[in-house]
């Protein structure tokens, strides 16, 4: 276990009270009081600014590295966690009738063991309670396999299920109302059994669109899907399941209530599936790609999704996690793993609540990240470029609108190739933001930042250049009025 990074910021010197003063220099107001009133709280935003301002750039980590044990070349294909210390996950096998292997955690993630080996291809694992869960997955040879377990893991029993290839989705109401889906053309399709799986009703198949996918929010109103291809919903059970005309598929899904819910590609829903709407997620400036598969509700406001990384100097790829605190109105993205481990893309992410969440590849060699207090504070956004033309020279624009409330647009100009920083403050000095944080070309460029998360008052933002010829640094300051 790696320990949590800490950022000891370096004291701030005496020189710079002047510096400050001369950046912040106030215009003349038109009246004496007015300008006793606004020299006032200007020379005490100062002296705040001035008493917590930290310019390190090291990026604060509070997320730790966890591993899994040696699988021999197996890959994770599922993973859910039940609480904040418990948790299982399955893998793939190798060949037909190979191993898979489903893994247990009590510690949260911080030791992982082998509850038990079968000669399957797993592919689901979801529990309703501490002590029943299940999971499904084929031999990989043409057998479909549902195995359950009453007393959390201890026992796994197969669960007799129709003449399916493999069970690729598996959605649960309770113990004994169960759906499974597999996406074969001749004996695949959607099944749902109500007296747990003593009988099974075949309840759809179309062939080569059959569903690999499935999704049920309650015993009535469900989802099914072929990767991306498409969306049918149902509203009585599962007996009919409409097409969503221009929806598109899900690899994940989840509702809040009845009418809200979320899915993958990265749409949100307020009338129960009936209409999607797309959600704009951070693309651009550092970000490579940037493509939800998997996410975590903590509440309806805020959801945590993977699925995107970014490309550092040297090609070392690093994984991204988005964030929104306004049920996906507006997307910001951290990377949580600067500091523990490179080339790693996580495949899903789950939350227990809004501070114990877990990140995890699908290759059990790069094991997954764990949070204990809500993930790093430093979140970016993306960024755009307006113009290739040279500048002649380094320039940091005000922002606008000003004051503004909550999205604010910041624009700078670099006449050479350097590395760039932008990085946005509070009164105190605090970092709350890193919006550019890349190599770029020369041009002018302009970043959005959404201060939906901050109260009312003064921030700071500042723009640091670094070329083989100089250091420019300037900053200004911007006013959010809620």
């Amino acid at each position: 276990m790696i320990p949590e990074i800490t950022n000891n910021p370096p004291q701030p010197t005496v020189s710079k009270q002047s510096k400050l003063y001369k950046l912040f220099k106030p215009d003349k107001p038109s009246t004496e009081r007015s300008e006793r009133v606004s020299s006032f709280f200007f020379y005490l935003t100062i002296l705040f600014f001035f008493i917590g301002f930290n310019f390190s750039d090291v990026m604060v980590g509070n997320w730790y590295q966890q591993w899994m044990p040696e699988l021999n070349g197996r890959t994770i294909s599922d993973i859910f966690f039940l609480d904040s210390l418990t948790g299982y996950a399955v893998t793939n096998n190798l060949t037909p009738n190979d191993t898979g292997y489903i893994l247990k955690t009590t510690t949260s993630g911080d030791n992982w063991y082998v509850n038990i080996i079968l000669n399957r291809n797993l592919t689901t694992v979801k529990f309703i309670n501490s002590n029943t869960g299940f999971v499904c997955g084929g031999s990989g040879g043409g057998t479909a396999y549902l195995y359950k377990t009453t007393n959390s893991g201890a026992n796994w029993n197969i669960i007799s299920t129709p003449g399916a290839t493999s069970w690729r989705g598996l959605s649960l109401v309770d113990e004994d109302t169960i759906w499974l889906v597999d996406d074969d053309s001749f004996v695949g399709g959607v099944f749902r059994t109500t007296n747990g799986g003593a009988n099974w009703d075949q309840q759809l198949n179309i062939g080569s669109s059959n569903p690999n996918h499935i999704y049920m929010f309650n015993g009535r109103l469900g989802f099914i899907a072929e990767d991306n291809v498409y969306l049918r919903r149902t509203t009585n059970s599962g007996l009919n399941w409409t097409v969503v005309n221009g929806a598109g598929g899900f690899q994940d899904m989840y509702f809040i209530d009845s009418l809200t819910g979320w899915k993958t590609s990265f749409q949100k829903t307020t009338d129960g599936g009936l209409n999607w709407v797309n959600q704009v997620l951070p693309q651009g400036g550092i970000i490579q790609f940037n493509n939800i598969t998997n996410f975590s509700n903590i509440n309806k406001d805020t959801i945590w999704a993977n699925g995107g990384f970014v490309i550092f100097p040297n090609n070392q790829v690093r994984s991204i996690l988005n964030r929104t605190t306004n049920g996906g109105d507006t997307w910001k993205f951290q990377i949580p793993d600067t500091s523990i481990i490179n080339n790693i893309v996580y495949y899903y992410v789950n939350f227990d609540d809004k501070r114990n969440g877990w990140a995890t590849d699908n290759n059990p060699l790069r094991g997954e990240i764990h949070t204990t207090n809500g993930g790093d504070t430093t979140f970016l956004t993306g960024l755009q470029q307006l113009s290739n033309e040279i500048p002649k020279n380094f320039k940091l624009f005000q922002n606008y609108p000003n004051p503004f409330n909550p999205n604010t647009k910041i624009g700078f100009q670099i006449p050479d190739f350097g590395s760039v920083t932008l990085k946005v403050f509070d009164i105190t000095g605090k970092e709350l933001a890193v919006l550019v944080d890349k190599e770029l070309r020369t041009g002018t460029y302009e970043v959005d930042w959404n201060a939906a998360d901050f109260s009312s008052g003064v921030y700071f933002y500042k723009l640091t250049v670094t070329t083989g010829k100089e250091v420019f640094r300037e900053t200004k300051r911007m006013v959010l009025i809620k």
